[in-house]
């Protein structure tokens, strides 16, 4: 099977060789590109760890700053949101093409009763917010269970 990437102008009627259209010029160049996105959506990325005294952590938000951070446990369940604000944009800059992720964001993990709420550490540091939660001791004891198939 042959994947061919899909043109606009492909089923118009027939354009000559030199005179190509400025779709083809330009491809998505111009397209929602230049416009501002809906950054309501943002969403970092997160590593999660178990090592045999903690679980970790770590939030992928390059840019923030630890003001913009808030970390809250209510019920056993970790709640993790940041608001990044967009810079004030400078009269003397045009921008041809702005990426820069700003927004808000909330991400929440069930502890399961597995953690020592009161030793959970976070720290940030070159664009990464790395939170270790210390194991309690119903998560530290491994009571394996064997289950009889009848």
């Amino acid at each position: 099977m042959t994947l061919i990437k899909w043109n606009p102008s492909m089923g118009k009627e027939k354009q000559t060789q030199t005179a190509p259209s400025l779709d083809s010029y330009f491809g998505s160049f111009f397209k929602n590109e230049l416009f501002p996105k809906d950054y309501a959506g943002y969403m970092p990325s997160v590593n999660i760890t178990e090592s045999k005294d903690s679980y970790g952590i770590e939030v992928s938000a390059p840019g923030f700053e630890k003001k913009d951070f808030n970390l809250s446990i209510s019920e056993n369940v970790l709640t993790i949101s940041g608001e990044k604000t967009a810079e004030s944009v400078s009269e003397e800059k045009t921008y041809v093409r702005k990426e820069f992720n700003y927004g808000t964001f909330k991400r929440s993990f069930n502890l399961a009763d597995l953690v020592d709420e009161d030793h959970i550490d976070a720290k940030y540091e070159n664009g990464i917010l790395k939170i270790e939660l210390p194991k309690n001791d119903r998560a530290k004891s491994k009571n394996v269970k064997h289950i009889q198939i009848g």
